[in-house]
């Protein structure tokens, strides 16, 4: 089967301007790429077909060459290196050199790119703060200024670059593109425009204050609301309060990291807090009531059972700490400890000698225990 014209192919005249080629091209992929024709089975010869004649049309001296001798130019040898040879590839010919060409206008609103400039101004970083906060303000919440070292929008440009706030003009080396190509044997290598960065516009005036990056040091002094229940390792972003963009570009965020301190009473465990008291050996055998602190400064009143041993818990509820983002509030554990004394007079030491001859039968624990090691060391034996 021969060829088809590739002026008709393109649909365009033998006297058409290399804008109108690449435009008539851009729609002729636009209507024929197989993705978007998967219903249709010519589609994808036919966008080989286009890309093939573009490949040809879109270069002065192959379109010459073309012009005079039609497919023959390119056919047996005729005409040197660099000719297109029908269904070679996806695409045929230099593929990757005639398809990026119309690549942003193809898949740029699907892909977030921009359609016939540079790549946009760049974001600013995001900033990481390290909060250090009370056990007593994760309970209750708060608010705290605090001051972070950032970089914010010039204010001698408005944050473009430009001295007296003047508009940045088109990058001359890569036309606004901010990317330029390279021809490196049979492959065509696209890289980021050495001149403006990839930005795609030059400032050729730039601010004094800021050397035209847009953006200058400065410490910013924000108030942030802390909730009640935070722990340590809560993260609270502030949306837009990181670092200023380049030139205009928009701001980063900022991560506020919080560090609950360790409290000398109470240790938590997600909402709920657990305090240990130490009660005397007398007040544990005897029981009675006793007063606790509670994490909001009050006082929570406990009754001891008689015969309470260490470790033993007794739970206040709604006394713990509250669950962020209002889901309740936790329980205080209280921990006995039961405490021996010290330091005793020839009195109290009399009293224990005596007590202790009268108190067989009142630690079953100890009674159980030696009574199991008898038994033990009478097994040995035997």
């Amino acid at each position: 089967m021969s060829k088809r014209d590739f002026y008709d192919v393109l649909g365009v005249s033998k006297s058409a301007s290399a804008d109108e080629i690449k435009k008539a091209y851009r729609s002729k992929a636009k209507e024929l790429h197989p993705d978007r024709n998967s219903d249709n089975p010519n589609a994808e010869s036919q966008f080989k077909e286009a890309n093939e004649a573009y490949e040809i049309l879109k270069d002065a001296d192959k379109k010459a060459a073309y012009d005079r001798y039609g497919h023959a130019a390119f056919e047996g040898g005729m005409g040197g290196g660099g000719g297109a040879r029908h269904g070679q590839g996806f695409g045929g010919g230099d593929f990757s050199s005639a398809f990026s060409d119309v690549f942003d206008d193809l898949f740029g609103d699907f892909m977030g790119g921009q359609r016939g400039g540079g790549r946009r101004a760049a974001r600013g970083s995001d900033l990481r703060y390290n909060l250090r906060v009370t056990m007593e303000d994760a309970y209750s919440g708060l608010q705290k200024t605090i001051h972070v070292p950032t970089a914010v929008a010039c204010s001698a440009c408005d944050g473009n670059g430009a001295e007296g706030g003047a508009e940045p003009t088109t990058c001359p080396t890569c036309s606004g593109m901010g990317k330029v190509r390279a021809q490196q044997g049979f492959f065509t290598v696209e890289r980021t425009c050495p001149t403006c960065s990839g930005l795609g516009q030059i400032i050729k005036n730039p601010c004094k204050t800021c050397s035209g990056q847009g953006r200058v040091e400065k410490d910013r002094a924000l108030n942030v609301n802390i909730p009640a229940g935070v722990e340590t390792g809560t993260r609270i972003r502030l949306a837009g309060e990181g670092e200023a963009g380049m030139r205009g570009g928009p701001p980063g965020d900022l991560y506020i990291f919080v560090e609950v301190q360790p409290h000398e009473l109470f240790e938590r465990d997600g909402s709920n807090l657990y305090c240990r008291v130490p009660v005397s050996m007398a007040k544990a055998a005897l029981g009675g009531a006793i007063e606790v602190p509670t994490i909001d400064g009050g006082r929570g009143r406990v009754q001891i059972p008689a015969g309470s041993q260490s470790g033993r818990q007794m739970r206040l509820r709604g006394k713990g700490m509250p669950a962020l983002r209002g889901g309740g509030i936790g329980d205080m554990f209280i921990e006995l400890a039961v405490e021996t004394p010290v330091n005793l007079t020839s009195r109290q030491k009399e009293l224990l000698r005596e007590f202790e001859d009268l108190s067989e039968d009142n630690n079953p624990e100890s009674k159980t225990f030696f009574s199991s090691v008898k038994s033990f060391w009478d097994g040995m034996k035997g």
